[in-house]
């Protein structure tokens, strides 16, 4: 799991990579730093804000953030004598040029950690006569997140079959025998729980959270609402037992089997980066479908971080 080094205030994980030191479990790692920017400042922001032409003031906007920067300050390296080429190539190995984001981890306080997706973009590494006996200073290494929130490390789940009521009391058989009220008197016997086919998500961040959606056949017609704003995924297709159709909220893509089915959404459907769980609030989504789609097995499963700014 993304983040699983990091144990205390004062360390980063990039990849397998551990940075800082946290007295107090005895974390110590070649790796220090004394500064961190762009981590809890807020990104930049795209204003769609415009001037009023004859008045004064503007008409607001919306704002939209940009990517995050994150520059890690005053990287130094501190091993004994003879090691330092040793700890260096460690740490140029994880700190290459890459293509695909991957999990920063960060942890500065005792609230605990926080990561964004991100890539490499810097890594600087003075070199100066201290470089004999094991010590280099003044480094920085520098990262960039497309997506700028910072997510709780845990990922959450949520999952709900179709609506299905109880099954009620039984009265007996093979004829109504009447009702059994347990050997001794344990209580009447309601039947097997149904399903409200509803999730209940709770994104207990300050940003919105973008949820993915997996819905499993067999099912006809699915569809999933988002209480208290009325907004709904709805799909024309039919899904068998085997099919599992992701809807990744973020990516705007709706897939079967590797297989785009974004074509697939319905009139009533909203566009899919439009369906985030609002933050500080726990959201219901309910789970439906066409009439005659009652089959139990069919299922949402819904996965979703708590995100922040």
């Amino acid at each position: 799991m993304a983040g699983e080094l990091v144990t205390g205030p004062g360390l980063i994980q990039w990849g397998t990579l551990l940075l800082g030191r946290r007295q107090a479990t005895g974390t110590l790692t070649p790796y220090r730093w004394s500064g961190l920017t762009g981590w809890e400042d807020t990104p930049s922001l795209d204003s769609g804000t415009v001037l009023r032409p004859q008045q004064h003031g503007a008409w607001p906007g919306q704002l939209l953030a940009q990517t995050r920067t994150i520059t890690l300050e005053g990287l130094r390296v501190r091993v004994p004598a003879g090691q330092i080429g040793a700890a260096v190539r460690t740490l140029n190995a994880a700190c290459g040029l890459g293509q695909d984001e991957q999990p920063l981890v960060i942890q500065t306080d005792e609230r605990g950690p926080l990561l964004v997706f991100a890539r490499l973009t810097r890594r600087s590494l003075p070199v100066d006569p201290r470089w004999q006996l094991g010590h280099s200073a003044g480094g920085a290494l520098q990262w960039e997140a497309t997506d700028p929130r910072r997510y709780q490390v845990a990922e959450q789940t949520a999952t709900t079959a179709l609506p299905a009521a109880e099954s009620g009391l039984s009265w007996g058989t093979p004829s109504e025998t009447g009702l059994a009220w347990g050997s001794p008197e344990t209580g009447l016997v309601w039947g097997t729980p149904g399903s409200t086919g509803d999730a209940l998500c709770l994104n207990s961040g300050d940003a919105p959270a973008h949820p993915v959606i997996e819905i499993r056949g067999p099912v006809d017609a699915p569809s999933v609402t988002m209480s208290g704003t009325g907004l709904v995924l709805e799909y024309d297709i039919t899904l068998a037992s085997s099919d599992v159709l992701t809807v990744d909220t973020w990516a705007g893509t709706v897939t079967l089997a590797g297989q785009s089915r974004i074509g697939t959404a319905s009139l009533r459907s909203a566009p899919e980066g439009a369906f985030t769980l609002p933050p500080g609030t726990a959201t219901t989504l309910s789970f439906r479908a066409a009439p005659g789609s009652v089959d139990p097995a069919a299922q949402v499963t819904v996965r979703w971080r708590s995100a922040y700014w």
